[in-house]
């Protein structure tokens, strides 16, 4: 029997999933809730095997392998596995440059 994990979202992948849908739905609210349903269907699904997912390329090129990536194309929805938790960090559009999305958010962080 396979090991059973509760997902997480962040606060800043709910952000994420919810621009994106506006932004669909600007010019296709069919489509939109569509994208919609997916992404949040392939991550409610990492309660099972969350190993599935690669490591994130762009991470891993730089020895950091902690974290893991769904893809729903053009969408990566990036999440962490933490003992018996999923936490999905943030979805983002991957024809994007992550390093840069990612490091403007480090930068625009208030601490």
């Amino acid at each position: 029997m396979s090991k059973k994990y509760k997902v997480i979202w962040a606060d800043i992948a709910e952000a994420d999933l919810k621009n994106i849908i506006e932004y669909i739905a600007d010019e296709n609210i069919v489509n939109a809730r569509k994208v919609f349903n997916k992404v949040r269907e392939s991550a409610s699904n990492l309660f099972i095997l969350p190993e599935r997912g690669r490591v994130v390329p762009e991470f891993r090129d730089q020895g950091v392998l902690q974290y893991r990536e769904l893809i729903y194309s053009p969408w990566q929805i990036i999440y962490k596995i933490s003992e018996t938790k999923v936490y999905v960090l943030s979805v983002l559009d991957s024809r994007r440059n992550i390093e840069d999305i990612l490091l403007k958010r480090l930068i625009d962080r208030d601490i």
